[in-house]
């Protein structure tokens, strides 16, 4: 029996237009809440943006934010762990000798940051996932705050160059996470999605066979080996296609609502 779902978004949960199937779904919310079934929203994105997703519906779901680094639940933050401020300076210093341009978002537990100089089209896919995003001029003067991701975009053909040099740079300081499409995030060691939600499954008495879990992207990877009752989009990569136990439809076919349905009406 299924006790807790835990969902990406992008690419997995949301289609192609960035939204899903809202109807068929507030059914499926519904049962979900009818059998007592933990609903865990598991993404790399800022919990401002991922909560807007589910109005009147946030109250009763569980948001694991920026990979893993902060969850909430009921508006609450409930767990959280940060970089050390002397590896958020030697980062940024490392992205900034690097010998392509990458575009950086220095994401806080309550403000996410870009730098003016950014192109216009950067900042536009920025405010897409980072709802509390603020300009500013420098990273080196920002307010008082604690730092939990780097999200990266640099040239797709760059992603995997980008990925391997700051893992060899960083060893075990730094974990670089390709999410597609030229995106990579640079998160804490041993924080992921993963980690999170075994933490959840613990307090919550839920045993991972109980799982049933969905995800697109390498940064999906962990939370996928938690359970058999794994999906890997159709859409995913190929080490999600490996790694986890069954296929699903693509994000643009509703894969996730299918096979939810599957199990709650079977």
């Amino acid at each position: 029996m299924i006790k807790a779902i835990a969902v990406d978004m992008d690419g997995t949960f949301l289609n192609s237009s960035n939204d899903y199937n809202r109807e068929r779904f507030e059914k499926l919310f519904n049962e979900i809440q009818k059998q007592n079934i933990q609903f865990i929203v598991a993404s790399g994105n800022q919990y401002a943006q991922l909560r807007s997703f589910f109005p009147e519906k946030e109250q009763e779901m569980t948001f694991v934010s920026e990979n893993g680094a902060l969850v909430f639940k009921q508006d609450q933050l409930i767990q959280k762990t940060a970089f050390k401020a002397d590896v958020v300076d030697r980062v940024l210093q490392f992205l900034w000798d690097l010998p392509f341009p990458v575009g950086i978002v220095l994401c806080g537990v309550s403000q996410a940051y870009i730098l003016e100089s950014e192109s216009a089209e950067f900042k536009s896919f920025a405010k897409k996932y980072y709802y509390q995003l603020a300009e500013v001029s420098s990273f080196s003067s920002l307010p008082e705050n604690e730092f939990v991701k780097f999200a990266l975009n640099v040239a797709a053909e760059k992603t995997e160059e980008l990925v391997h040099y700051a893992n060899r740079y960083f060893l075990n300081e730094v974990v670089a996470v390709s999410s597609g499409h030229g995106d990579v995030d640079l998160i804490i060691p041993g924080i992921h999605k993963g980690q999170a939600v075994q933490k959840l499954l613990d307090k919550w008495q839920v045993n991972t066979s109980e799982l049933l879990a969905f995800g697109d992207g390498d940064n999906d990877l962990e939370m996928l080996k938690l359970t058999d009752e794994s999906y890997a989009m159709k859409n995913g990569s190929k080490n999600v296609l490996e790694t986890a136990k069954y296929t699903a439809a693509s994000n643009d076919e509703d894969g996730v609502l299918t096979i939810i349905e599957s199990y709650l009406y079977a």
